[in-house]
Formats: C-alpha cells, structure tokens, sequence
C-alpha cells in the first residue's frame, strides 16, 4: 500500500492548484506559454480578458510538448465546446499574446475505473482529498447511450456532464492517471493489490446497463484488461512507459504493440 499511496502523493501534487500562465505566442491553432514544469496531455483552456470585470473562455487547449532546458510548452489549439449554446451570442475574439492559458481545470475531481469494489474502495480510500464521482453516475451514462462497453465518447460525456478533469483506471496492478479531455496518460504508478473478481464493464452497483442492438459500444467487453489497455494505446501511441508495460506484460496483450508509433 505504500506504493500507492506514494501514487497519489504525487496526483494529489499535480493536481492540487490550477496552473496559469500568459500566452507568449500564438501560430495558427497551436501557441506556446513560457512555465517551470507542466506535463505533456494537459488540457485546460484559454481566458481573454474583456474588461476589469469581464473575461470569456475562447479556447481549449491541451500540452503537446514542453522543453526543460527553455521551460516552453506548445499547446494544440481547438475549439472550447463544453458550454456551447445556440442562444447566446458568440464573440470573434482568437488567441492573443498576453491571454491566460488555466490547465488542470476540474483536476480534484477524478472517476475510477476498477474491476471490483474491493479494489475500488481501497484506492479512494488512499485519496480522500479527491472528490470521487461514483461509477453508478457512468453506468448509467453507458444506459442513456445504449452502450454495454464504455466508448470515449462516452468518457467526454462523463467529463463534461459531471466536470471530471481525471480519469483513473486500475489494470494489472497499475493505476494510470488520464487527462480527461486528452485522455492522454499523466501518470503510472504500482498498485499491488490482489485482484479476487472482475465486474464488467467495471465495479458499479448498476445491475444491468441498457444497450442498443447494433453498433459501437452495444457489445460486452470480452476481457477487462485488455480493452482497456486497448482504449488507452489508441490515445497514448508515442508512450514509452506504457509499451514498455504491455511488452512485458501478458502476452495475450502483445498484439497492441503494434499499434504503437514509437
């Protein structure tokens, strides 16, 4: 347990204040800001200025690269759609030099993916100083959707619905932390915990979940790990540690290593 709580001694240090910093270039939908550390596949948005009093959100970033010898990172620029509506007037404004760039927006809210509730509770247990959504909130997310396995889709929907700014998911006796809009990977850690059972699509107290007859997400997960480990190489080709841990992993896993682009 030492080693996990060592885990979120370090999620907790990433995640306990909002990090601000100007816009210090702007270059079509990519921008760089100038900071001491920030990890790759943050996200957050930018925030301009109106008045004294005023300020709007025009777009929404995440970190695509950060060097620590010029403590510059570049953020990939895209469209901020999480309070979008028809009624309200939109203004023309784009990125600026000198706009405020917030990353880690929603950071002590986090959603656990585990395989049992034994495992599950012992984990938020570790971390009471993150605001835990419970996993009945997700299921029944999937019923709205119709969807027997979890789609990233339905991970925005989660994020945006109930403001979930990390996604945890236990595999293997690892915990990776994903960023909930990039969902690219923060953070891995050992978690050695015994795992008894596997619940799928993953422990919540929802009985059954609603599905549709055909299409994505309307079929049940054959294999816990293995889909999950496939959901997070689709969005984490170029991550090192994670090949590394798929490589040495079980062998029913190695297939995904060709999906890498190291």
């Amino acid at each position: 347990m030492k080693k996990l709580l060592l885990f979120f001694i370090i999620v907790l240090g990433l995640s306990a204040n909002i990090v601000k910093s100007p816009v210090v270039s702007v270059d079509g939908n990519s921008a760089t800001i100038k900071i001491d550390k920030i990890d790759v596949g943050m996200s957050g948005f930018v925030v301009h200025k109106l008045d004294k009093n005023h300020s709007t959100i025009l777009k929404s970033v995440v970190v695509e690269s950060f060097d620590k010898k010029t403590k510059i990172a570049s953020l990939v620029i895209s469209d901020y759609n999480m309070l979008d509506n028809s009624a309200l007037p939109s203004g023309n404004w784009s990125v600026k030099v000198g706009d405020t760039v917030i990353l880690a927006f929603g950071y002590k809210r986090g959603f656990l993916v585990a395989p049992n509730d034994d495992i599950y509770y012992k984990i938020i247990k570790s971390a009471k100083d993150v605001e835990w959504i419970h996993p009945d909130i997700f299921a029944m997310i999937l019923s709205t959707n119709g969807h027997l396995t979890p789609l990233k889709s339905d991970f925005k929907m989660m994020s945006d619905t109930v403001s979930v700014g990390i996604f945890f998911f236990y595999l293997n006796q690892k915990l990776f932390t994903v960023d909930a809009k990039s969902f690219k990977i923060l953070n891995i850690s050992d978690a050695p915990l015994v795992q008894k059972n596997v619940q799928l699509p993953f422990y919540t107290r929802i009985q059954e979940i609603d599905s549709d007859w055909w299409g994505a997400g309307s079929s049940k997960i054959d294999d816990y790990e293995t889909y999950y480990y496939e959901l997070l190489v689709e969005y984490n080709k170029n991550n090192k540690e994670l090949y590394s841990i798929i490589k040495q992993g079980d062998t029913k896993l190695h297939d995904l290593l060709n999906d890498f682009e190291l």
